[in-house]
């Protein structure tokens, strides 16, 4: 893939198609961060949650995917389930990009918080929540939503604990315009 940088025009956002499901597991794979899902969930956040999630391409290339839907029981939330960044496009502003880009969509023009689960460990996921918060000038709040005894032991090792981030309220004005 070629390289991706902050300011690059090359990066194409688009609603993620229920015919990306193959390629969205490779990229979550490829993090080696991220808990892989089956390929029907992805095929089914590009059939029922395309308007809330994202894919970033360079080329014909998969940069960047999010997954994100509206809770029924939270209208003006939307909750963020998944960023994956691949090698090249990490530690650019990439999933920033993403998460404006969801922002912006009309989906999500009810929006006034952002929820989202990120293990103690994921240090490159807080900062990246924490950082949006920041730049959209309003609170991140963070408190245990799962506990680690939830997971259970299926592969033999104990999963971490997952933390909520709830990020607002997001005033629509701070969320920058596309670059």
């Amino acid at each position: 893939m070629p390289e991706i940088d902050r300011a690059s025009q090359e990066v194409k956002f688009r609603s993620p198609l229920k015919e990306d499901g193959a390629d969205i597991v490779r990229l979550v794979r490829d993090t080696g961060v991220l808990d892989v899902n089956s390929v029907y969930a992805y095929l089914l956040v590009g059939e029922h949650y395309s308007q809330t999630s994202v894919i970033a391409e360079v080329g014909d290339q998969l940069a960047g995917f999010i997954s994100a839907y509206c809770p029924p029981e939270k209208p003006d939330t939307v909750f963020v389930w998944q960023v994956g960044v691949a090698e090249a496009g990490r530690g650019k502003g990439l999933a920033t990009r993403m998460l404006y880009e969801i922002l912006r969509r009309p989906a999500c023009s009810h929006v006034r918080y952002l929820d989202t689960t990120v293990g103690p460990s994921n240090d490159a996921s807080m900062a990246l929540f924490r950082g949006l918060a920041k730049k959209l000038g309003t609170q991140c709040e963070e408190d245990e939503l799962f506990g680690s005894e939830l997971f259970g032991d299926d592969d033999g090792e104990p999963h971490e604990p997952e933390i909520l981030f709830r990020i607002g309220p997001i005033d629509p004005a701070a969320v920058p315009s596309r670059d």
